[in-house]
């Protein structure tokens, strides 16, 4: 079941929580609402399932206008963060629950709700589970069973608002797994709220990236790391740098350190350069096209990386950079806490002072030979 959003717009009392926005969702498609708290993912969510009026607009199922129909006539699955799992209900009953309270005329009999919550706690691989109580299921099982139980009443649409937002990271990154794996088997569309990056790139088809009540950017997760609009996008994906460029001799400078951009004219002014911390190469000396000066002050093994932490030396910058290496990468660089290195940025993006709307992607692939410069 395809979804089209037009024009819906939603305040609460002088707050704008939505702005005047469209959305289009593909039949079987995944996406995924991003965004910090406040952004009106949320809420959005709320509107699609029918639990939240729109201001304006209208939202259509296929081509059936739902807008004003009810929630309960909706046909949505909705999975909470806080799972709602009926305590005093065996698990079988919970997954049950949508059908045995639908109308005279819509209910299964009783042979095909017992043979559907079967073959759901199955799905879930709960079926072992059926008669025991919530309280006694870890907060994966809860989530498994929640989501059951949105499924039984086979919805068209699944909406799942912060679905692992209170399970620990590796039972999250079992779970999102799992999830997608069952997406893929049932082909339901679905639309789920998160503010994790990570759960956003790995989980969704198409990434709905929001801020202050309006949509930033839609994309693939591929292309919407490959390819970020705007500095908000940037700095809520994270994990980058920033350099603050003046341009001056033509060449980006901040007092010592300096970077020499391609000759491109939408290039020569003031702005604002983000690299990775996967993009960025060091070395024990400058080179003609980048003089990016460095103290170490920390190093943190993280799994199969090394986190180098770099404090700035003789030029400003807000934070501290970030740069990751391998651990035999660092070893043959035969870096230590204390050492004085040299960045230069394998790939950047820059945002002009004079408001471009997208950021310039480029590179440096200039490397002093002999020095000790090596992929991250």
């Amino acid at each position: 079941m395809s979804i089209r959003l037009t024009n819906i717009s939603k305040k609460f009392g002088k707050f704008q929580a939505l702005s005047p926005l469209d959305l289009d969702i593909q039949e079987g498609e995944m996406i995924g609402l991003l965004g910090p708290s406040g952004s009106g993912k949320t809420t959005l969510l709320r509107i699609i399932a029918g639990l939240e009026g729109a201001d304006s607009g209208n939202i259509y199922f296929g081509d059936r206008d739902v807008t004003q129909v009810h929630v309960r006539e909706r046909r949505v699955g909705f999975v909470f963060q806080n799972y709602a799992l009926f305590r005093h209900m065996t698990v079988a009953d919970n997954v049950a629950f949508g059908l045995e309270v639908m109308s005279k005329k819509q209910k299964p009999s009783a042979a095909e709700i017992r043979k559907r919550v079967t073959q759901l706690l199955e799905i879930v691989q709960l079926g072992h589970l059926a008669q025991r109580y919530p309280e006694q299921l870890s907060g994966g099982q809860k989530q498994r069973i929640a989501l059951a139980r949105a499924l039984a009443t086979q919805p068209e649409v699944l909406l799942l608002d912060e679905p692992f937002g209170a399970l620990d990271a590796k039972v999250r990154k079992e779970l999102r797994r799992w999830l997608r794996s069952l997406h893929e088997e049932l082909k339901f569309t679905s639309v789920f709220v998160t503010h994790d990056q990570d759960e956003a790139l790995e989980l969704s088809d198409r990434v709905v990236v929001m801020s202050n009540g309006h949509i930033e950017q839609i994309n693939t997760p591929a292309e919407l790391y490959s390819h970020p609009n705007s500095r908000f996008v940037f700095d809520f994906l994270g994990n980058v740098n920033v350099f603050e460029a003046s341009w001056q001799q033509k060449r980006w400078e901040n007092g010592q350190a300096f970077l020499t951009p391609p000759e491109q004219q939408t290039l020569q002014q003031d702005g604002v350069l983000y690299v990775r911390s996967h993009e960025l190469s060091l070395s024990n000396k400058p080179n003609s096209q980048a003089n990016l000066p460095f103290d170490i002050v920390s190093m943190t093994p993280i799994g199969a990386e090394v986190r180098l932490e770099l404090a700035p030396h003789g030029w400003h910058s807000d934070e501290l950079w970030e740069a990751k290496f391998t651990h035999h990468n660092l070893h043959e660089l035969g870096l230590q806490k204390g050492s004085m290195v040299y960045a230069t940025p394998r790939t950047g993006y820059f945002f002009g002072a004079q408001g471009e709307s997208s950021p310039t992607r480029l590179s440096w692939p200039f490397l002093t030979p002999g020095s000790l410069a090596f992929d991250i």
